[in-house]
């Protein structure tokens, strides 16, 4: 049944017979204050977020005018703008650049590849980056013991360094008992991973070129060795976009064993978490959302229903998100943090670091001497 309407006097507004003026009103100034909380939340995130697209942007020139890797470019300049990452009115902007970001330019990575380029990697490569996952998790156990350190530390750090950095240790946390040394645990894999994971941006792709690995090697062993996705993805694409796509595709495999692992420990610990009064560990994505978006665009785009001008569109979009983060990465880098995690802990870090690099490097020569 449809109601009447009737105008308020003067303001050119119709509302319903059976509604007052001030529900009318109160109805304006909630939409007003809805608009103030959008707008506070926007001024938060706005000056981080335009310090890092400068950055980016310079980055892009030098690179396009000069020559030279713009991922590498953004992190150099970003690190030299440090001192802003601990600016109350820039950390929100960064945080946001640095995480969210790099979400969005990996899941639109998905519209470059399709189901045929996954068939490069082969089940030997699958089998190959499963196997970096737990035989890291398993070193990193087996050296901290050695290291006198806690196995819970050893844990977080295998897992970090093995399937997917500081999100892998936050995963991995969420199904520990919540307790304040856990906590310290956590937050030292986050720093030591962080940095050690820039450097191996760094520092991989000079070991590719100066190998002569070709783009499926180069691309398996960047995607299999280097911790978090951001940097997997800058280092890719400081060689060439080909590679980028390869590492991407490899890391997202090794993302994906975040699943498992998880599901298997929510069960190990069960008992602890339980005796210290946790009914339920904290609720954590098991799987990703820009895991699941990546994969669906790969599949759209394998069955041809994405029209190359939105190919076009989308890697662009990636690119620049990709760029964005990477400057972030490089503003939330400090080597004085380093320092405060004490020798053994870094030694930790460091060891599953080259372990995983020289068990990836191992299997692509060995697979290399199996196709010749």
């Amino acid at each position: 049944m449809q109601r009447s309407l009737t105008q308020i006097s003067g303001s050119g507004l119709f509302i319903p017979i059976g509604i007052t003026r001030n529900e009318v009103i109160f109805d304006d100034d909630q939409n007003s204050e809805n608009a103030k909380i959008m707008f506070n939340d926007l001024s938060v995130i706005l000056p981080g977020f335009l310090l890092c697209c400068v950055i980016a942007a310079a980055a892009s020139f030098v690179s396009d005018h000069y020559g030279g890797p713009k991922f590498l470019y953004a992190l150099l300049i970003g690190i030299a703008f440090h001192f802003l990452s601990d600016n109350h009115k820039c950390v929100a902007g960064i945080e946001m650049s640095a995480k969210k970001l790099v979400r969005i330019g990996v899941a639109l990575l998905g519209v470059r590849i399709a189901v045929s380029d996954v068939s490069d990697i082969g089940a030997a490569g699958v089998g190959a980056l499963a196997g970096a996952v737990m035989l890291t998790i398993c070193f990193s156990l087996l050296l901290a013991r050695v290291l006198k350190l806690p196995p819970i530390l050893g844990l977080l750090s295998g897992g970090a360094t093995g399937i997917c950095g500081i999100s892998a240790a936050m995963a991995i946390s969420s199904t520990l008992p919540q307790n304040r040394d856990n906590e310290h645990y956590t937050l030292l894999t986050a720093i030591g991973v962080a940095i050690f994971s820039t450097v191996a941006m760094v520092l991989y792709p000079l070991l590719v070129t100066s190998s002569g690995l070709t783009t499926a090697e180069a691309g398996l062993f960047l995607g299999g060795s280097i911790h978090d996705v951001a940097q997997v993805v800058g280092a890719g694409f400081m060689i060439s976009p080909e590679v980028g796509d390869a590492a991407t595709l490899a890391k997202m495999f090794r993302v994906a064993m975040l699943m498992p692992v998880v599901v298997l420990l929510v069960f190990v610990f069960r008992k602890d978490r339980e005796d210290h009064g946790e009914g339920r560990a904290a609720k954590q994505p098991i799987v990703p959302l820009f895991l699941l978006v990546f994969i669906g665009l790969i599949i759209i785009n394998s069955l041809g229903l994405i029209p190359a001008d939105v190919v076009t569109l989308s890697s662009g979009i990636s690119k620049w998100c990709l760029v964005i983060s990477i400057a972030a990465l490089g503003v939330k880098t400090s080597f004085e943090k380093l320092s405060e995690l004490g020798w053994r802990p870094v030694i930790l870090l460091m060891g599953n670091a080259m372990f995983i690099a020289a068990y990836m490097l191992v299997i692509v020569y060995l697979g290399r001497l199996s196709a010749g």
